[in-house]
């Protein structure tokens, strides 16, 4: 049965792609112990090779890897050619995760404290403040009251849902038509799912669609159609084509 490994670090060479799967190179320090008799092991260079599927579902850029702290999970192997595979063992990966990173980690739970000591003060003021009205003694106030037949109720304004910077209007999805030319395209899945995640979070879509007014064909934004489809928006907020 292949041995399985774990490994962490950051890549210390550029990332190198392949057809189906990229590679990049890692570097562990050894144990600082050793039996007695035997030499102790310096440093261990790995080469790592990942599904290109599951690299782009990290995040992960050329840039970012050599400066990000990942985990990688695998066995090794020894069917790859040497070319491709510099470091001293070669390692098929299984899984691929990126680990938080040590400052953003505190500062995250300073933010967390601050916020839970803030809640605790204002909780504080509002029972002192409670108990400061109870002692005071009420004081009779005239008040000339309008009949109630004669009050008229303020019209409450609906509140609109919050809608990109730009947009120009809010259209039903259904309405839009898609040209053959946007068909046969496929926006980059990694950018994608950052819209997906953009929407999760804030409940309405980056940037507004690009649309014809009077047709409703689609100019400009196809990334943002597939992920209103996705998310199964019933409304789009866009710009006109002549406004953009």
């Amino acid at each position: 049965m292949p041995h399985k490994m774990t490994i962490t670090g950051s890549a210390t060479g550029p990332l190198r792609e392949y057809d189906r799967y990229v590679a990049f190179d890692m570097r562990e320090k050894g144990s600082p112990a050793a039996p007695k008799g035997l030499k102790k092991s310096t440093f261990i260079s790995y080469t790592v090779f990942v599904a290109k599927k599951a690299f782009n579902k990290t995040g992960l850029t050329k840039k970012s890897i050599m400066h990000e702290k990942i985990l990688i999970q695998g066995e090794p192997t020894l069917d790859i050619p040497i070319d491709e595979c510099p470091g001293e063992i070669g390692i098929i990966c299984f899984q691929i995760t990126v680990l938080p990173n040590k400052n953003d980690k505190e500062a995250n739970e300073s933010k967390d404290k601050k916020e839970a000591q803030q809640e605790v003060s204002k909780a504080q003021q509002e029972v002192s403040a409670t108990k400061q009205e109870e002692k005071q003694e009420p004081v009779a106030k005239e008040v000339n009251e309008t009949p109630v037949q004669e009050k008229k109720a303020a019209p409450q304004k609906k509140q609109q849902p919050i809608q990109p910077k730009g947009t120009k209007d809010v259209v039903s999805f259904d309405d839009i038509i898609v040209p053959e030319a946007f068909l046969k395209t496929r926006p980059n899945p990694v950018k994608t799912e950052e819209v997906i995640e953009f929407v999760k979070r804030t409940g309405h879509l980056d940037k507004p669609l690009t649309i014809e007014k009077e047709t409703k064909v689609l100019k400009d934004g196809y990334r943002r159609y597939i992920v209103a489809k996705t998310l199964k928006m019933d409304n789009v907020p866009v710009v006109y084509d002549h406004q953009k």
